[in-house]
């Protein structure tokens, strides 16, 4: 009786979890939004924080770090060009090399210290070499505490790697962009699908080296794709690509 019970129970959050969506991006950042619309003395200072591994950091061919860049910066950069009253911070929490259980951490002291209005994760990359389930077990943790802060979650799938080939499911990276997936529409957060973009401009014939530095990391038009992506969020619009 009491598997019975339990598997009737698996049942229905496995259903739920199926019926969940992941935020819906013309109205998820509706209050942000608005905050940067505001002019003085109405206005208030908004934080963006972006947390993951080197390439929020900015690394292009490691060693070298080009902040300015990255698709964090590039992004305060498009808000301010259409938000010119907003008083907006892009703070950069990301360490090269780290992984999600490594971010997870320092997630209290290094991330909610910041007070983040808006929050990206993007530990894909990194998060192979310690496997799904570890994985998965750090994301919610950031996920869940930054959401008892009333924190806006947005989580991004990985940008390529190209000693893998995008266009196979099997790969490691489609297992975690997919995991990623849904755990945003668990969570109910927000979804930067920089995987599925690559893909879909690797199906249409792009060579994706023009969009990458190195085999991991992209170049400032892979980082523009980026921060493409997440202006729809911000912005509730399509970026053009120049």
């Amino acid at each position: 009786m009491f598997l019975k019970s339990l598997f009737s129970v698996v049942l229905c959050f496995i259903a739920l979890c199926l019926k969940a969506q992941v935020a819906d991006p013309t109205v998820y950042l509706n209050e942000i939004r608005h905050e940067l619309q505001k002019k003085w003395p109405e206005s208030r200072t908004v934080n963006l924080v972006f947390h993951g591994h080197s390439v929020p950091a900015g690394y292009f061919n490691t060693p070298h770090v080009n902040t300015l860049q990255s698709y964090p910066h590039l992004t305060l950069q498009t808000v301010k060009k259409y938000c010119p009253y907003a008083v907006v911070n892009s703070i950069t929490t990301a360490i090269g090399g780290e992984n999600a259980e490594q971010g997870s951490a320092r997630f209290v002291k290094d991330v909610l210290v910041h007070r983040p209005d808006v929050l990206f994760i993007d530990y894909a990359l990194n998060d192979r070499r310690i496997g799904l389930e570890r994985a998965r077990k750090a994301w919610e943790t950031m996920i869940r505490e930054a959401l008892k802060q009333n924190v806006k979650v947005i989580l991004m799938t990985p940008t390529p790697d190209l000693t893998e080939d995008i266009l196979n499911p099997e790969t490691p990276l489609e297992k975690h962009a997919q995991q990623i997936r849904e755990l945003a529409r668990i969570y109910q957060t927000g979804l930067v699908e920089s995987y599925h973009d690559f893909k879909q401009l690797r199906e249409n014939g792009s060579d994706l080296k023009m969009y990458m530095s190195q085999s991991n990391h992209p170049n400032e038009k892979g980082h523009h794709a980026v921060s493409d992506l997440i202006a729809q969020w911000l912005l509730n619009f399509d970026q053009q690509r120049q």
